[in-house]
């Protein structure tokens, strides 16, 4: 983000967000009704995301090279999601990418930035590409739906393609996979868009809030959305030994049939061979105690009912994100081991107390090479919707 800060944090109510998304509101007095209000065409302020440029006739073929989704056919104007690995395959950085014909932009968390910047200019070698941070320039906003008016109007055009990023986590991308066993895939209504503007436009849009022109919402709104869809982040969700499996993101980053890239070993081996050690859960928590646990938190296998004597709750993983969802009330998403049970209630350790947790399985614990001999499971969610 640029020195100046946001200029939506100068709006009535707004309040700074926290860890990942510090420097942007969070809420402007009521998370719960905001998130009716993105879902009916308010924005929310991304601005402290970082945007890098990659140009030169080389950037797709070189993209391609390094990272697990194929860029081969990506048309001016489409967009893909991508994620750079280590050499064990662990999960470094995220990338949500469009390309305008001459340039691929890569739209990434603030966090990010600096380290895939430098990574990325020291991989160049002698091949055609420039590589350069636009994120003085260009601010990232989100929004919900098809299509939003008031950002389409302001979305920086060059080489004729608006840059907005929609997101492709609504269906299974071509070459991925899903490991979730569910015919209606939450996923399915996940329609989230993040528009480029220039930093001039973004100060004229808080203007056009702070005048009641533009409805806004916080970033707590649409953290709500994204857990409810069941949508990873690597801000939050990863850690230095994720590996795209366990969080379902072989679904929209990862192309399993392109050519060697940094990783893939590990991506072919626990696809057909193993299991990913751990799995992502969505939680559906008790608000009975007004406690809503916070990322981090422990998540814990209780002792069953007819052994309530039998010792301390086993720690099976951790809450990764939380949020109060405008319909589902507390909810969350967390990383647990892959042995924890499918069939048992789960609690959270948060301020002292158990808080009880239902779990919904994203991630199975057989996902893996013996999800692929399930022949009576579809591959769920490549239709189109």
């Amino acid at each position: 983000m640029t020195s100046a800060g946001s200029p939506f944090l100068a709006l009535p109510g707004a309040v700074d967000s926290a860890a990942a998304d510090q420097g942007v509101p969070a809420h402007y007095g009521n998370p719960v009704a905001e998130q009716r209000a993105l879902l009916a065409g308010a924005i929310v302020d991304l601005s402290h995301r970082g945007v890098i440029s990659v140009s030169g006739a080389d950037r797709l073929t070189w993209l391609n090279s390094l990272t697990s989704q194929s860029f081969t056919r990506l048309a001016p104007g489409e967009s893909t999601e991508s994620l750079l690995l280590g050499v064990s395959g662990r999960v470094e950085f995220d990338m949500r990418v469009i390309d305008d014909g001459d340039t691929a932009w890569l739209l990434v968390d603030a966090d990010e930035l600096p380290a895939l910047l430098a990574w990325l200019q020291k991989m160049r070698f002698t091949l055609r590409v420039v590589i350069a941070d636009r994120t003085e320039q260009f601010a990232t906003v989100g929004s919900f739906g098809a299509s939003n008016e008031i950002l389409d109007a302001v979305a920086a055009s060059l080489n004729g393609v608006a840059l907005v990023w929609r997101d492709p986590w609504n269906a299974v991308s071509e070459g991925g996979h899903q490991y979730a066993q569910i015919e209606e895939h939450p996923g399915a209504e996940w329609l989230w868009r993040e528009t480029l503007v220039s930093r001039d436009e973004l100060a004229a849009l808080a203007d056009r809030a702070r005048a009641g022109e533009v409805a806004v919402a916080g970033v707590l709104a649409a953290e709500a959305l994204r857990i409810a869809a069941w949508r990873p982040r690597r801000a939050t969700e990863g850690d230095e030994k994720t590996i795209p499996h366990e969080l379902d993101w072989m679904r929209s980053a990862v192309h399993l049939s392109k050519g060697c890239y940094r990783g893939q070993e590990t991506v072919a081996k626990v696809h057909n061979l193993g299991h990913p050690p751990r799995r992502l859960v969505f939680l559906h928590l008790d608000g009975t105690d007004n406690v809503l646990p916070a990322p981090g938190d422990e998540v814990v296998l209780p002792a069953p009912s007819d052994a309530p004597e039998s010792g301390a709750p086993d720690v099976v993983g951790q809450v990764t994100s939380s949020g109060i969802h405008y319909e589902l009330g507390p909810v969350a998403l967390a990383v647990v081991r892959r042995s924890t049970p499918v069939d048992r209630d789960l609690g959270v350790l948060s301020d002292g107390i158990v808080v009880a947790a239902g779990q919904e399985v994203i991630v199975p614990p057989e996902a893996g090479s013996v999800v692929g001999r399930i022949r009576r499971m579809p591959r769920l969610g490549v239709m189109r919707r």
